[in-house]
Protein backbone atom coordinates (compact mmCIF):
# COMPACT_ATOMS: atom_id res chain seq x y z
CA UNK A 1 0.00 0.00 0.00
CA UNK A 2 0.96 3.60 -0.74
CA UNK A 3 1.13 5.87 2.33
CA UNK A 4 1.29 9.07 3.24
CA UNK A 5 2.11 10.51 6.62
CA UNK A 6 0.90 14.07 8.04
CA UNK A 7 2.11 15.19 11.30
CA UNK A 8 4.02 18.62 12.12
CA UNK A 9 6.45 16.61 14.74
CA UNK A 10 9.47 15.20 13.06
CA UNK A 11 9.93 12.76 15.36
CA UNK A 12 6.63 11.31 15.23
CA UNK A 13 6.39 11.65 11.23
CA UNK A 14 10.12 9.57 11.54
CA UNK A 15 8.38 6.80 13.70
CA UNK A 16 5.98 6.18 11.41
CA UNK A 17 7.96 5.90 8.41
CA UNK A 18 10.27 3.45 10.47
CA UNK A 19 7.25 1.44 11.75
CA UNK A 20 6.10 1.66 7.55
CA UNK A 21 9.57 0.21 6.47
CA UNK A 22 9.66 -2.66 8.82
CA UNK A 23 6.08 -4.05 7.64
CA UNK A 24 7.39 -4.55 4.23
CA UNK A 25 4.26 -4.19 2.00
CA UNK A 26 4.07 -0.38 2.92
CA UNK A 27 5.57 2.33 1.08
CA UNK A 28 5.99 5.66 2.36
CA UNK A 29 5.12 7.70 -0.79
CA UNK A 30 5.72 11.62 0.81
CA UNK A 31 5.73 12.91 4.21
CA UNK A 32 4.38 16.55 5.25
CA UNK A 33 4.84 18.65 8.26
CA UNK A 34 1.41 20.55 7.69
CA UNK A 35 -1.93 20.28 6.56
CA UNK A 36 -2.20 22.65 3.73
CA UNK A 37 0.91 20.89 1.50
CA UNK A 38 -0.68 17.57 2.37
CA UNK A 39 -4.17 18.73 0.72
CA UNK A 40 -2.55 20.07 -2.38
CA UNK A 41 -0.70 16.66 -2.76
CA UNK A 42 -3.96 14.79 -2.27
CA UNK A 43 -5.51 16.84 -5.11
CA UNK A 44 -3.11 15.45 -7.43
CA UNK A 45 -2.03 12.17 -6.37
CA UNK A 46 -4.06 8.92 -4.70
CA UNK A 47 -2.65 6.55 -1.89
CA UNK A 48 -4.13 3.79 -0.43
CA UNK A 49 -3.41 4.80 3.35
CA UNK A 50 -3.09 7.67 5.40
CA UNK A 51 -1.18 8.52 9.00
CA UNK A 52 -2.93 11.73 10.47
CA UNK A 53 -1.81 13.37 13.13
CA UNK A 54 -5.27 15.17 14.80
CA UNK A 55 -3.34 18.09 15.80
CA UNK A 56 -2.01 20.26 13.93
CA UNK A 57 -1.01 24.30 13.94
CA UNK A 58 -3.97 25.95 12.06
CA UNK A 59 -6.00 23.12 10.43
CA UNK A 60 -6.88 19.74 12.35
CA UNK A 61 -6.68 16.02 11.12
CA UNK A 62 -10.33 16.41 10.59
CA UNK A 63 -10.33 19.22 9.22
CA UNK A 64 -8.58 17.45 6.39
CA UNK A 65 -10.67 15.19 6.16
CA UNK A 66 -13.40 17.37 5.48
CA UNK A 67 -11.74 18.87 2.42
CA UNK A 68 -11.47 15.38 0.73
CA UNK A 69 -14.22 14.15 -1.57
CA UNK A 70 -13.13 10.41 -1.62
CA UNK A 71 -10.45 10.20 1.19
CA UNK A 72 -8.92 6.58 1.44
CA UNK A 73 -8.47 4.85 4.35
CA UNK A 74 -7.16 6.29 7.12
CA UNK A 75 -4.95 5.82 10.68
CA UNK A 76 -5.18 8.89 12.70
CA UNK A 77 -2.40 9.11 14.97
CA UNK A 78 -2.29 11.42 18.47
CA UNK A 79 -1.66 11.81 21.92
CA UNK A 80 -4.55 12.28 23.15
CA UNK A 81 -7.10 9.53 23.13
CA UNK A 82 -10.16 11.80 24.10
CA UNK A 83 -11.19 12.32 20.22
CA UNK A 84 -11.81 8.28 19.92
CA UNK A 85 -15.18 8.33 19.73
CA UNK A 86 -15.11 11.86 17.40
CA UNK A 87 -12.81 9.31 15.17
CA UNK A 88 -15.00 7.03 14.60
CA UNK A 89 -18.04 9.05 12.96
CA UNK A 90 -15.81 8.97 9.65
CA UNK A 91 -16.25 5.76 7.31
CA UNK A 92 -12.78 6.48 6.17
CA UNK A 93 -10.70 6.63 9.25
CA UNK A 94 -10.06 2.76 10.05
CA UNK A 95 -7.71 2.94 13.30
CA UNK A 96 -6.89 5.06 16.24
CA UNK A 97 -3.18 5.31 17.21
CA UNK A 98 -1.99 6.75 20.66
CA UNK A 99 1.35 7.92 21.01
CA UNK A 100 3.45 6.34 21.64
CA UNK A 101 2.84 3.72 18.95
CA UNK A 102 3.74 0.59 19.46
CA UNK A 103 5.00 -2.21 17.17
CA UNK A 104 2.04 -4.66 17.99
CA UNK A 105 -0.42 -1.98 18.06
CA UNK A 106 0.74 -0.73 14.32
CA UNK A 107 0.78 -4.24 13.09
CA UNK A 108 -3.09 -4.78 14.38
CA UNK A 109 -4.22 -1.37 12.54
CA UNK A 110 -2.31 -2.41 9.55
CA UNK A 111 -4.55 -5.73 9.30
CA UNK A 112 -7.31 -3.63 9.50
CA UNK A 113 -6.83 -1.68 6.62
CA UNK A 114 -5.99 -4.56 4.42
CA UNK A 115 -9.38 -5.41 5.20
CA UNK A 116 -11.05 -2.40 3.39
CA UNK A 117 -10.32 -2.50 -0.15
CA UNK A 118 -12.55 0.63 -1.49
CA UNK A 119 -12.57 4.17 -1.08
CA UNK A 120 -15.65 5.85 0.64
CA UNK A 121 -17.04 9.29 -0.41
CA UNK A 122 -16.85 12.07 2.49
CA UNK A 123 -20.70 12.25 1.76
CA UNK A 124 -21.01 8.65 3.64
CA UNK A 125 -19.64 8.96 6.96
CA UNK A 126 -22.31 8.76 9.73
CA UNK A 127 -22.47 10.68 12.75
CA UNK A 128 -23.10 8.56 16.21
CA UNK A 129 -27.43 8.17 16.15
CA UNK A 130 -26.47 6.51 12.67
CA UNK A 131 -27.79 9.12 11.02
CA UNK A 132 -26.12 10.42 7.36
CA UNK A 133 -24.41 13.96 7.94
CA UNK A 134 -25.20 16.29 4.97
CA UNK A 135 -23.68 16.93 1.37
CA UNK A 136 -20.58 19.19 2.26
CA UNK A 137 -21.22 22.90 1.39
CA UNK A 138 -17.95 24.60 1.98
CA UNK A 139 -15.11 24.99 -0.40
CA UNK A 140 -11.73 25.40 1.16
CA UNK A 141 -9.42 27.87 -0.60
CA UNK A 142 -5.60 28.58 -0.55
CA UNK A 143 -4.59 32.54 0.33
CA UNK A 144 -0.87 33.04 1.51
CA UNK A 145 -0.85 29.73 2.84
CA UNK A 146 -3.85 29.56 4.63
CA UNK A 147 -6.87 27.82 4.11
CA UNK A 148 -9.92 29.41 4.01
CA UNK A 149 -13.67 27.94 3.91
CA UNK A 150 -16.44 29.41 1.89
CA UNK A 151 -19.95 28.75 2.09
CA UNK A 152 -21.00 27.65 -1.29
CA UNK A 153 -24.02 28.70 -1.55
CA UNK A 154 -22.57 32.19 -0.79
CA UNK A 155 -20.77 32.40 -4.08
CA UNK A 156 -22.40 34.25 -6.63
CA UNK A 157 -19.93 34.71 -9.32
CA UNK A 158 -16.30 32.92 -10.69
CA UNK A 159 -14.53 34.64 -12.96
CA UNK A 160 -11.24 33.62 -14.92
CA UNK A 161 -8.57 36.18 -14.51
CA UNK A 162 -5.25 34.87 -16.08
CA UNK A 163 -3.64 32.24 -13.83
CA UNK A 164 -5.76 33.20 -11.25
CA UNK A 165 -9.82 33.04 -10.73
CA UNK A 166 -11.35 35.53 -8.64
CA UNK A 167 -14.28 34.39 -6.58
CA UNK A 168 -17.27 36.89 -5.88
CA UNK A 169 -19.36 36.35 -2.43
CA UNK A 170 -21.97 37.89 -0.32
CA UNK A 171 -19.48 38.76 2.20
CA UNK A 172 -16.19 39.34 0.51
CA UNK A 173 -14.03 38.34 -2.50
CA UNK A 174 -11.06 36.44 -3.43
CA UNK A 175 -8.06 36.27 -5.78
CA UNK A 176 -7.28 32.19 -5.63
CA UNK A 177 -4.62 31.12 -8.29
CA UNK A 178 -6.20 28.46 -9.86
CA UNK A 179 -8.18 27.81 -13.05
CA UNK A 180 -11.99 27.95 -14.14
CA UNK A 181 -11.59 23.86 -14.48
CA UNK A 182 -10.74 23.07 -11.45
CA UNK A 183 -13.29 25.23 -9.21
CA UNK A 184 -15.88 23.96 -11.98
CA UNK A 185 -15.14 20.14 -10.84
CA UNK A 186 -15.63 21.19 -7.18
CA UNK A 187 -18.93 23.05 -7.18
CA UNK A 188 -22.78 21.34 -7.35
CA UNK A 189 -23.48 21.26 -10.92
CA UNK A 190 -27.06 22.03 -9.86
CA UNK A 191 -26.34 25.28 -8.76
CA UNK A 192 -23.85 26.70 -10.90
CA UNK A 193 -23.19 27.15 -14.34
CA UNK A 194 -20.33 28.31 -17.10
CA UNK A 195 -22.31 30.83 -19.09
CA UNK A 196 -18.97 31.92 -20.55
CA UNK A 197 -15.50 30.35 -20.84
CA UNK A 198 -14.60 33.08 -18.32
CA UNK A 199 -17.62 32.76 -16.01
CA UNK A 200 -19.01 30.78 -13.94
CA UNK A 201 -22.18 31.81 -12.07
CA UNK A 202 -24.98 31.03 -9.38
CA UNK A 203 -27.82 30.07 -11.19
CA UNK A 204 -29.98 30.79 -7.91
CA UNK A 205 -28.72 34.37 -8.16
CA UNK A 206 -29.53 35.62 -11.09
CA UNK A 207 -31.86 39.14 -11.35
CA UNK A 208 -32.34 39.85 -14.76
CA UNK A 209 -31.29 38.07 -17.97
CA UNK A 210 -31.08 40.77 -21.37
CA UNK A 211 -29.84 39.06 -24.85
CA UNK A 212 -26.43 37.77 -24.24
CA UNK A 213 -25.85 38.65 -20.53
CA UNK A 214 -27.31 37.88 -17.10
CA UNK A 215 -27.07 40.15 -13.85
CA UNK A 216 -25.78 38.81 -11.14
CA UNK A 217 -25.73 41.03 -7.88
CA UNK A 218 -24.37 44.31 -9.61
CA UNK A 219 -21.92 42.46 -11.79
CA UNK A 220 -23.07 41.91 -15.87
CA UNK A 221 -22.27 38.67 -16.76
CA UNK A 222 -21.70 37.99 -20.40
CA UNK A 223 -23.40 34.38 -21.88
CA UNK A 224 -21.89 32.80 -24.70
CA UNK A 225 -24.15 31.75 -27.34
CA UNK A 226 -22.89 28.21 -27.19
CA UNK A 227 -24.01 28.61 -23.70
CA UNK A 228 -27.29 30.19 -23.82
CA UNK A 229 -29.89 27.46 -24.83
CA UNK A 230 -28.06 25.52 -21.49
CA UNK A 231 -29.01 28.69 -19.28
CA UNK A 232 -32.38 28.80 -20.21
CA UNK A 233 -32.67 25.10 -20.37
CA UNK A 234 -31.59 25.41 -16.28
CA UNK A 235 -34.16 28.51 -15.66
CA UNK A 236 -37.91 27.84 -14.24
CA UNK A 237 -39.45 29.44 -17.19
CA UNK A 238 -42.77 30.29 -17.02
Amino acid sequence: MNCLIIDDESAARAIVAQLCKNEGNLTVVDQFSNAIQAIKYLNQNEVDLIFLDIHMPDFTGFDLIQTLKNPPKIILTTSDAKFAIDAFEYECIVDYLVKPITLKRFQKAIEKAKKISTKIPVQEVTSLNGEAKEEESQLYINIDRRLIKIEIPSIYLVEAKGDYILIKTDTKNYTVHSTLKKIEEKLPKDLFLKVHRSYIINLKRIIDIEDNSVLIANDVVPVSRSNRSELMKRLNLL
